[in-house]
């Protein structure tokens, strides 16, 4: 057999996340959060951090983007603190199709419109929409085979970040701990491939305190692929902002003016 190949060497731009920002915190505009966008700004001020990125659920129904991307511009500058915009949006099926509406995916990256679209494996991909990971489950006890599902989970996340242009991965692999596979049963050349999209198209990928993924494996190899890795702690509530504890300073790099890591 074949050696595998090793991470491909690293750029010198490339970096791993710095704990001094925060690429994925929702609001009490998402149903399942708490904090006011306020809320959330106080706790970033108060973590430290130069970067936080207020996100919210969309669905493709979902009408309040406008009044949320209002609320967060309206807040006060802060000296220090670069504050972007996002929505978080699950990947519907295997053609990369992104559940939100299409006024808001238009209007990513403009004047009027939010940053970027985080694209989330809520749920698996599947043929003729999302499957719940209980379907998964049960597809592959009946045959279906998990490097079949491995490689259709992330030919469809491929499929997306192209179809959205400007998006952030969010918590990439979460949903295999779900279906009964881990983060060892995606090859290499399928990060690799992850790798190459996210690099040409620009895609930040998070590295996720709250669902403690991507693991050092696959973070390795992408950093040594030029990939822009961010952290995130998927806060939804404000004392979660900035708080790192999974994500250590042994899998980011140092912030500025931190010395060996250590802040």
């Amino acid at each position: 057999m074949a050696a595998v190949p090793g991470p491909r060497s690293s750029p010198v731009d490339a970096r791993p996340p710095s704990l001094r920002g925060d690429h994925h915190v929702h609001s009490s505009f998402s149903d399942d959060a708490v904090s006011t966008p306020a809320e959330n700004l106080a706790a970033a001020v108060a973590a430290g951090l130069d970067t936080i990125r207020m996100v919210d659920h969309v669905r493709l129904t979902t009408t309040y983007v406008p009044d949320f991307l209002s609320v967060v511009r309206a807040l006060p500058p802060v000296d220090g603190l670069t504050v972007l915009t996002g929505v978080e949006a699950k990947i519907l099926d295997a053609s990369g199709a992104v559940d939100a509406p299409p006024e808001v995916l238009a209007a990513l990256g403009t004047g009027h419109g939010a940053d970027r679209v985080l694209l989330a494996d809520h749920q698996f991909p599947g043929t003729d929409g999302p499957w719940s990971p209980r379907v998964v489950t049960q597809l592959i006890e009946d045959g279906f085979a998990p490097p079949d599902a491995v490689e259709m989970l992330v030919t469809a996340t491929i499929r997306a970040v192209r179809r959205v242009g400007r998006a952030q991965l969010a918590h990439p692999f979460s949903l295999l701990p779900k279906i009964g596979l881990t983060e060892d049963d995606v090859p290499d050349e399928l990060l690799d491939a992850l790798a190459d999209v996210a690099v040409a198209t620009g895609t930040p990928v998070e590295v996720n305190e709250k669902w403690r993924c991507p693991g050092e494996r696959v973070v390795a190899r992408w950093w040594g692929a030029g990939v822009e890795l961010v952290a995130s702690t998927d806060a939804h509530v404000a004392t979660d902002v900035g708080v790192y504890t999974w994500l250590s300073p042994v899998r980011s790099g140092p912030a500025p003016g931190d010395v060996d890591g250590r802040r």
